[in-house]
This record gives C-alpha cells, sequence and structure tokens, in this order.
C-alpha cells in the first residue's frame, strides 16, 4: 500500500473530509489531496504529526 492510500483510508476512517484533515495539520486542502494522490513529496514533519 502507497503512503498517500494509507493516508487516505486513515481519514476516511476518521470521517473527515480532506479539508479538514488539512485544518488539523495546518496545511491547504490541495496539501492533503498530493498527499493523497503521492504528487507531492511529504513534509516528515507532518507526516509525524498524522
Amino acid at each position: 500500500m502507497r503512503l498517500g492510500q494509507k493516508i487516505a483510508e486513515l481519514r476516511k476512517k476518521d470521517h473527515l473530509f480532506q479539508e479538514a484533515l488539512a485544518e488539523k495539520m495546518n496545511v491547504s486542502r490541495q496539501a492533503v489531496s498530493k498527499w493523497e494522490s503521492d504528487q507531492s513529496i511529504h513534509d516528515i514533519e507532518k507526516i509525524v504529526d498524522l
């Protein structure tokens, strides 16, 4: 399983939309979308926060 898939799976398990996760993480919704589709390099500090 890709990291992006795991992020999306965990987010959905917690019944969160991308926007809600983005607010919790202090990032944009677009950043969350890119993480989930493996289109961006993940900031290790943000991954630890997850």
